[in-house]
């Protein structure tokens, strides 16, 4: 373990810690005893009604609560509803999901008949912001909000892959399908070169970034909303945090009603979404052949080239070892919970399993969680609750090698004669070993996430009427995430004497924010002001130990100390941050509206003297419907436009990493091993924040009640103080240290667009069109103006290039004999690849291909991306496509460039072709061991538009449902990932493709296509 100069001081204290737990259990105490001895005065009278759809149909299961009260009931099997202990003065809110809410004053009335319309977004939805909701049409910031519709509709194992395509200026990759594994996000294309590019991830006011969480622990059942902020007016309440956008995550609550019993299942099968046509086998002896012929490769017994395919080819028998190693897939998804609530009680509680078996053998997935959300109303004005949730990962099991099995030839020997797994098929080739050999060994990779969470809600205005509109809110939460993975290899694969090896890591991370928030309305001026004085803390260590040379292989790791060597290691480390917050918001008559916050963040990761960072941000916005001179507009529904500027930071480089760090080493002194600290990192204790600054301008539309509405952003930014890595001279005993030193700009466009295209009778049409384009590159980088070529940065271009040769074509045998070659590439051979030579001035041949001939060819991350949406309602069906496209990306293909003496030793994608004397093709280069001498890295575009998502939807009608005592029964039928469309040569544009030798082939896992039967039901 390194050893650490000193702790940082940043952090809380456990008394400061200890003090606010004490004050939330205080406050919990006071408030539970005063419930118990509280009442409800009796009100003037009690109330009844119906509730009907615009159809005329009654609505059971709606909503109806005293507003400003946790005083409610719900609509009955008939639409019917009571309400007790109800004023005059007292405004009835009706809500259902999928309608507009309706207030109602109770004025003199004692009944009610209650129209609700199907809802259609609009500016008076609520939006979840940070630190507190909205409307919408008081939006100053850049947030997309992702319908709790889609969320329900679209069965997933991660909610991200829900969101994929659907939200602008979010790109969501995902590079496997290996069960439980999480998508990739980027919001606005990032912007720094070292750290993380990923958002900052809050479920229910708690963060779970950096505290070691994940999207994947939370059960997409569960989810309510999710809302993305984007621009710095909407991130920079998370200050230090906020820079590569933050997304908003908010779970299910119980409401005051009888209690609901929901279970939503599904069960689905998986297979490979697109598997490429692996060459025949009589097309691979003639690979054989020509390797002979061009390379001298020997044949073992002609045609065959090894040992272990003679047999299998005098008996006509062949292996298909991508169907060997790969099964049909299963994924299914059970989830019940139960919610509902009385005056001063509400609950929700929910349980999960999701099982997985991928569709390669091994590759498995298991998740169980559970969730508590429970909140009391103990006083008139306190509230209290949790937000507590525990998951349990499951990964156990050998998985069997993808990328071997691409290489297998079909004459290759599986079996040996005692049924075990023959090590190498294709013996005397020892390069790639029998693919269902990790099948045999039984790792375990185990993870928990429990989560402890809790707050309290004071509302003053209930204790002293003049301190109306002031609250106050406590958030505490703890989360301990355990994970172990533990593994055996010994003769089934290969390893003859035996490894052990076992890894336990563990994480403790709490959060307690302390929130004041003051909203009031006088005359037609609201105020909106909030004030947050936070802190983090995350404890994390793990402990790795390895014993090898066993006796045999039955004790697995079970007793490591039975192995003849072993080698140990432990590590430990601390995180914290204090931060302070101020917002405020000022809406005048509807129509003008400010947002101003500033927050200043402090963080363990920096030295004394540089901890802390001050982040602010300005946002103003101009509601021009609202505008006197727009009121003959009639079908204008919104119109308002938004400006926003702000800074905000990112740590950008991990714990102890400003300090000059020493390491262990072994060094023989006096015939013995001692063990000596050396110095292995030069640290910089000047170093600070990465900061960003950005310029938002957006406009936000709807026309003809917004049958069309929707948002365009444009928007700049810069990246300053970049932390990277200096080289420095060889004689200061480092080669480099990091500092704050370069710059990057990124700008883009974010388009949505929501159309209702047809609403006639039974009848309904929408659409939903998505539309982003960024472009982030580099400004600077050490001072000197130079390109890093080492790390593929280059001034002015974008961040993760590419540059390599730019391919004309391939060598042929007449432009050789010619001498074509000698004054372009003078090693040039018959069926080489042919490179452009273009480093001589002006981009004239300067006779040779070398390093300068490399060029700028594309960029890694999509120039645009898309997605079009399209619901199509009947009655009760509704039927839900949805397409994503991405463009303008590049990328190495790992299959084209693979080693050609490598292409005529195994097998691989027919589609691949190769050069030879009779086949002159200008494509594909020949098998000669070096027909590819520059390293040319052969880039390709891997555009792609994809059919996502297809669901088809049937509602069962109330009238039905009542009659078996079901509030709601819905079933569905949804694919995907059912087609795509591209030239991409491979299993997915988005693969992962790791090569061979590495120690992470099992990450090489494709695209899988899912077919899935759902069932919602309410009780």
């Amino acid at each position: 373990m390194k050893k650490k100069s000193k702790l940082n001081q940043c952090y809380f204290s456990n008394g400061i810690l200890k003090t606010m737990a004490l004050a939330l259990m205080l406050i919990i105490v006071h408030g539970t005893a005063a419930f118990a001895g509280s009442g409800t005065a009796l009100q003037e009278k009690s109330v009844t009604g119906t509730v009907f759809s615009t159809s005329g149909e009654s609505l059971p299961g709606v909503s109806i609560l005293v507003k400003g009260t946790t005083r409610g009931t719900i609509s009955d099997v008939d639409g019917n509803f009571s309400l007790k202990d109800v004023r005059s003065e007292d405004i009835l809110v009706f809500s259902f999901i999928g309608m507009k809410e309706v207030e109602v004053t109770v004025g003199d009335q004692t009944s009610f008949e209650v129209t609700m319309e199907d809802a259609v977004i609009g500016v008076d939805e609520v939006v979840v912001v940070g630190y507190g909701t909205q409307k919408k049409s008081d939006v100053t910031g850049s947030v997309s909000s992702v319908s709790e519709e889609r969320l329900a509709k679209i069965p997933v194992s991660n909610v991200m892959q829900a969101v994929q395509g659907a939200v602008s200026g979010v790109n969501i990759s995902q590079a496997s399908s290996i069960p439980g594994e999480s998508p990739s996000i980027v919001v606005r294309g990032g912007g720094s070169l070292t750290a993380s590019t990923s958002p900052y991830v809050v479920v229910d006011g708690i963060p779970i970034s950096k505290m070691d969480g994940s999207i994947n622990d939370i059960n997409p059942n569960d989810i309510k909303s999710i809302e993305i902020l984007k621009d710095a007016s909407a991130t920079a309440i998370y200050g230090m945090n906020g820079a590569n956008g933050v997304i908003l995550i908010t779970t299910k609550r119980g409401k005051s009603s009888a209690p609901k019993i929901r279970y939503s299942g599904y069960y689905g099968v998986e297979e490979f979404a697109h598997i490429p046509e692996m060459v025949s086998p009589e097309e691979l002896l003639n690979r054989y052949a020509e390797g002979n012929r061009i390379n001298g490769s020997p044949l073992y017994d002609a045609p065959v080239k090894y040992e272990y395919e003679v047999e299998n080819y005098a008996n006509g028998h062949i292996i298909d070892w991508i169907d060997a190693v790969s099964q049909t897939g299963i994924q299914q998804n059970h989830n019940v919970s139960i919610s509902g609530g009385t005056e001063n009680l509400n609950y929700y509680i929910s349980g999960d399993i999701l099982d997985q078996k991928g569709v390669v053998k091994g590759y498995n997935y298991k998740r169980y969680s559970l969730r508590t959300n429970i909140d009391a109303q103990v006083t008139n004005y306190l509230k209290i609750g949790t937000n507590s949730s525990i998951v349990h990962h499951n990964r156990d099991g050998g998985r069997a090698n993808l990328l071997n099995a691409e290489a297998m030839s079909p004459y290759g020997r599986m079996y040996e004669e005692d049924g075990s797994y023959t090590i190498y098929p294709m013996y005397g080739e020892t390069l790639w070993a029998n693919p269902l050999l990790p099948t045999t060994t039984n790792p375990e990779r185990r993870q928990y996430n429990m989560n402890l969470n809790g707050y309290a809600f004071v509302t003053f205005g209930d204790i002293w009427k003049p301190l109306t509109g002031l609250t106050y809110r406590l958030n505490a939460g703890f989360s301990y995430i355990p994970r172990r993975t533990s593994s055996y290899n010994g003769k089934s694969v290969n390893d003859q004497l035996g490894t052990a090896e076992i890894y336990h890591a563990e994480t403790q991370a709490y959060t307690i924010e302390n929130i004041l928030r003051y909203d009031r309305d006088i005359d037609k001026h609201h105020f909106d002001i909030t004030a947050v004085y936070g802190a983090q803390e995350r404890n994390y260590n793990n402990n790795w130990a390895q014993a090898r040379d066993f006796v045999n292989d039955e004790l697995y790791w079970n007793r490591m100390q039975a192995g003849a060597s072993s080698n140990v290691s432990s590590y430990a480390d601390r995180y914290a941050s204090v931060s302070q917050m101020g917002r405020l918001n000022y809406v005048y008559d509807s129509r003008y509206l400010f947002t101003f916050t500033v927050r200043r963040d402090g963080s363990s990761v920096f030295s004394d003297g540089v901890k802390y960072g001050t982040f602010p941000s300005i946002a103003l916005g101009w509601n021009m419907r609202q505008e006197n001179f727009m009121a003959n507009a009639e079908n204008i529904t919104n119109l308002k436009l938004r400006l926003s500027y702000g800074k905000s930071g990112n740590e950008a480089v991990g714990v102890y990493n400003t300090f000059t760090t020493m390491t262990d080493r072994q060094i023989a002194l006096g015939g013995i091993t001692n063990i000596a600290m050396v110095t292995d990192r030069l640290g910089n204790s000047d170093l600070s924040w990465e900061t960003k600054e950005s310029l938002n301008a957006g406009l936000d539309f709807g026309f003809f009640n917004n049958r069309i509405n929707g948002s365009l952003d444009v928007y700049t930014a810069k990246n300053t103080d970049l932390l990277l890595a200096r080289k420095l001279p060889i004689a200061s005993g480092f080669s480099q240290v990091t500092s704050n030193i370069g710059e990057t700009s990124s700008k883009g466009i974010e388009l949505t667009l929501n159309t209702v295209n047809v609403n006639s009778g039974d009848f309904k049409w929408n659409s939903a069109v998505v539309f982003s384009t960024n472009k982030t590159e580099i400004v600077a980088l050490y001072g000197d103006g130079q390109d890093d070529l080492g790390s593929g940065w280059f001034i002015g271009e974008p961040i993760g290039v590419i540059r390599d040769y730019t391919n004309v074509g391939i060598w042929q045998e007449d432009e050789i004999a010619n001498g074509d070659h000698l004054n372009w590439d003078p090693v040039a051979k018959p069926g080489d690849v042919k490179l452009a030579d273009i480093s001589g001035p002006d981009g004239v041949p300067d006779g040779v291909i070398n390093d300068d001939d490399r060029s700028i060819l594309g960029q890694r991350a999509p120039k645009w991306t898309g997605g079009l949406t399209n619901t199509f309602s009947y009655k009760n069906f509704t039927f839900n496509v949805f397409i994503q496209t991405t463009q303008g990306a590049m990328r190495g293909n790992a299959h084209l460039s693979m080693a050609s003496d490598e292409i005529e030793r195994r097998n691989s994608f027919a589609e691949i072709g190769y050069w030879t004397p009779e086949n002159q093709s200008n494509e594909w280069r020949s098998l000669n061991k070096n027909s590819n001498p520059h390293g040319y890295g052969f880039p390709v575009k891997n555009n792609f538009t994809r059919i996502k998502d297809i669901t088809l939807n049937y509602d069962f009608p109330s009238q039905l449902t009542n009659k078996i005592g079901v509030d709601a029964l819905s079933m569905y039928l949804s694919g995907r990932n059912l087609y795509t469309f591209t030239d991409w040569i491979g299993w997915d544009p988005e693969e992962r493709s790791i090569g061979r030798g590495s120690n992470n082939w099992d990450i090489n896992y494709p695209s899988v296509r899912t077919i899935v039967f759902g069932i919602n039901l309410t009780l």
